[in-house]
């Protein structure tokens, strides 16, 4: 295994934080979203549509916006060994108008590859370096979608031992309540770090709602009741 190859990939997309920051860093947030071959064009789209509809939800919002400082967010699509995308650069979020843009980058992405293998290895190996050119935060969360086990390259517990996952939580969100292995894959091979936890979604019609109970447990804090979350 070579670290530096998922290294050099994503120091050539650049990302950049594209606002900047006032007050402190509450939080880095890196979405990783399922773009394998078992995932079609209409389930890439809801997961993209569900993730801005997550953002843009009221509950959500009043969280990201709320008091105690910024939240720096990225987005980055995955697949096989070598196909990691940028969907949305380092941008840290305080303002309505900040938030307005990432969801709106989010939700007008083109997806870039759609048939290549699920790589989870090196989809977290590319969130770890991805968080090493994060703003200083004060907590930093990989949330990781997919639908099926790894089955290319190195498994989820070589990444963590080949990169820097210091003080880094990895939560999943795994699309298919149906699938007991995957979803144990994901509470054990997956889900990492400080409070981490997986998160289900029926299949991908439920994956809006999945997102928002997600969202809500990893920015929430107080703003997580029962009734916010919904069934």
């Amino acid at each position: 295994m070579k670290a530096f190859c998922v290294a050099a990939m994503l120091a050539a997309a650049a990302p950049t934080l594209a606002a900047a920051q006032t007050g402190p860093c509450r939080l880095a947030l890196a979405f990783a979203l399922d773009v394998s071959s078992s995932v079609n064009e209409s389930e890439y789209s809801l997961q993209l549509d569900g993730l801005a509809a997550g953002l843009n939800d009221p509950v959500i919002r009043a969280a990201i916006i709320g008091p105690g400082g910024s939240i720096a967010m990225a987005a980055y699509e995955w697949s096989g060994q070598q196909q990691q995308v940028m969907i949305a650069p380092w941008t840290m979020v305080s303002t309505d108008a900040a938030l307005d843009a990432f969801a709106a980058r989010v939700a007008n992405h083109q997806r870039q590859y759609d048939e290549f293998p699920t790589a989870i290895g090196y989809a977290l190996g590319y969130g770890a370096v991805l968080m090493r050119d994060a703003p200083p935060c004060l907590r930093r969360v990989i949330d990781i979608s997919g639908d099926g086990l790894s089955n290319d390259g190195f498994e989820p517990d070589a990444a963590y031992r080949a990169f820097d996952f210091d003080g880094v939580t990895v939560n999943g969100l795994v699309i298919g309540s149906a699938n007991l292995e995957l979803i144990s894959f994901y509470q054990f091979a997956v889900a990492y770090g400080p409070d981490a936890f997986v998160e289900v979604a029926r299949d991908y019609t439920d994956f809006p709602r999945a997102m928002k109970r997600k969202l809500l447990r990893e920015i929430g804090g107080d703003f997580i009741t029962e009734r916010s979350i919904g069934p």
